[in-house]
C-alpha cells in the first residue's frame, strides 16, 4: 500500500546572534531526520549555512530559516532576513569571484548545489514585514 505523506513546513525566527546559523543548522538536521529525508541533510544544511550566514553578516536585523517539503524527496530551503535587497550574486548570476577574493562565493555554491533557487522581495504594506527571502529546492541528487 502507497502513503501519500502530507507536505509539511518549518519557520525558525533567529535573533541577529552570531550562535544562530549554528542552531538553526542543527534544527535543520532534527527536521531532516524526524521526516526520514536525512539523505539531503549534507546539501540542504550547506544551503542552509550559506543562506543564514549571508544573512547574517549583511543584515542587522532578525531573520528565519524556512524549510518546506516540495515534492516527495525535494525540500525547500530559504532564509528571510529584514533587508530588502537582493545579494549581486543571486540576482545577477555570474563567474565565482577570483580565487584570491576573500569572499563571494558562498551564493554561487548555493546555485550550484540547488536543482532551483530564487529570490523574493517584500514590501512592508499588509502582514509582511519586507525584507526578502532567498530560497534554494534541493533533490536526491547532489552536484559538486
Amino acid at each position: 500500500m502507497t502513503t501519500v505523506s502530507p507536505s509539511w513546513n518549518y519557520t525558525l525566527h533567529l535573533p541577529h546572534d552570531p550562535r544562530a546559523p549554528g542552531i538553526a543548522r542543527g534544527a535543520l538536521r532534527l527536521i531532516l531526520a524526524a521526516h526520514e529525508m536525512q539523505e539531503l541533510a549534507p546539501t540542504a544544511e550547506l544551503v542552509a549555512a550559506e543562506l543564514l550566514t549571508n544573512s547574517h553578516r549583511h543584515t542587522k536585523g532578525p531573520y528565519a530559516l524556512r524549510v518546506r517539503s516540495a515534492d516527495p524527496g525535494r525540500l525547500r530551503v530559504a532564509v528571510w532576513d529584514t533587508d530588502p535587497r537582493v545579494p549581486p550574486g543571486f540576482s545577477h548570476p555570474g563567474a565565482p569571484p577570483p580565487l584570491d577574493a576573500e569572499g563571494g562565493r558562498g551564493l554561487h555554491l548555493v546555485q550550484a548545489c540547488s536543482e532551483a533557487w530564487g529570490a523574493s522581495v517584500f514590501d512592508e504594506l499588509g502582514a509582511s514585514k519586507g525584507g526578502k527571502l532567498l530560497w534554494a529546492e534541493c533533490g536526491g541528487r547532489v552536484t559538486w
